[in-house]
């Protein structure tokens, strides 16, 4: 039994029962230091006692099914303001927040996320040319050439 797709599962049947339907599994990846990390967002944010109903849940029925043979540490949290985006539906809840962009050819932009697609980020982006004023620019950027993005926060 593959125990990532066992937890995934689990995760979605957890979800789908507190009726949360703004709720998403971001990831579940079972680490070779015997922690089991699982990321669950919501459009709306989520909250500690959701985190703890999903962990009771998932580690209730991972002894139940025996599914894990060794020692291990489950992790229930929200995924961390430094923690990449990787799904459509993460990009969708920080539109409108600045960003920061690796390209895969190894290139940065920042901007402002106005817009998302399944296969584009739109951002409005300083763009200076020498001897010229800054100007906003709206940019389309095809998520095939992005490698990494974060929300950046601004303490202002």
């Amino acid at each position: 039994m593959n125990i990532e797709k066992r937890v995934v599962e689990l995760v979605e049947e957890k979800i789908a029962e507190i009726e949360r339907p703004d709720l998403f599994l971001v990831s579940a990846k079972l680490h070779s230091n015997g922690k089991l990390i699982i990321l669950v967002d919501g459009d709306n944010g989520i909250g500690i006692a959701e985190c703890v109903q999903i962990s009771r849940y998932v580690g209730f029925r991972l002894e139940e099914e025996d599914v894990i043979k060794t020692p291990y540490n489950l992790e229930v949290s929200s995924p961390g303001i430094d923690t990449p985006l990787t799904l459509t539906r993460q990009y969708t809840k920080n539109i409108g927040r600045d960003l920061a962009i690796k390209m895969a050819d190894g290139s940065k932009r920042e901007g402002n996320l106005t817009a998302i697609t399944e296969d584009a980020v739109m951002i409005e982006e300083k763009i200076k040319e020498k001897g010229k004023k800054a100007e906003l620019v709206e940019s389309v950027i095809p998520i095939e050439q992005i490698t990494e993005t974060k929300v950046l926060i601004s303490f202002k």
